[in-house]
């Protein structure tokens, strides 16, 4: 079974591209649905944040927004919270790849938003960046609610540049040309890496 990584900055339509992988038949684990998981009401991360920051935890879960507000601007925050989820996320990870192994899919995708940055990439046997123009990204991250300017600086500096995430990649997915563009980048990826694992050469 080929892993493949997933990953991309923000407004660079990495969700859109891992639904067309889902669409193309290939399963798909998406870090960031777990992690929302993990904080909706009843979620597994909920014991260890309210302990950490119990201002943002209620009867339906964490609020998204507070926490974002508490954590955004202060690193040791950011850390004690990626101290709480990551080992969580991956444990739901684990369990993704011994489900698909068991049966026996041909390729998976790592959905990691902060893949490069976490070193995930050593988890992938490949790995694919989305990418667009730096007007496309930014017009797309500044339509979306509540975003800044100042706000979007801020994400972008705790993210790799879009350059070294390309310069790493096995594989980049370019967005900015329309979906039909992105999606034959996609059918190539698929067609290169599933006749490379066992049983489907």
């Amino acid at each position: 079974m080929i892993v493949l990584g997933l990953t991309g900055s923000i407004g660079m339509g990495k969700s859109t591209a891992a639904a067309d992988f889902r669409r193309l038949g290939v399963p798909v684990h998406d870090a960031d649905a777990v992690v929302h998981g993990l904080l909706g009401p009843g979620g597994a991360a909920l014991a260890e944040l309210s302990k950490l920051f119990p201002e943002v935890v209620g009867p339906q879960g964490v609020d998204r927004q507070a926490l974002g507000a508490r954590v955004f601007h202060e690193s040791t925050a950011l850390k004690k919270l990626e101290g709480v989820l990551h080992p969580l996320v991956r444990i739901e990870e684990r369990r993704f790849l011994r489900q698909q192994a068991c049966r026996r899919a041909p390729l998976v995708v790592l959905d990691i938003p902060l893949l490069f940055e976490t070193g995930g990439e050593t988890r992938c046997d490949a790995v694919a960046v989305v990418s667009a123009p730096p007007w496309v990204q930014a017009r797309r991250v500044l339509a979306r609610p509540g975003m800044t300017r100042a706000k979007f600086r801020a994400i972008l500096a705790r993210q790799m540049a879009d350059r070294e995430k390309r310069r790493r990649a096995d594989y980049v997915i370019p967005t900015g040309l329309g979906r039909r563009y992105s999606l034959r980048h996609i059918q190539g990826i698929i067609a290169d890496l599933v006749p490379r694992s066992p049983g489907h050469a």
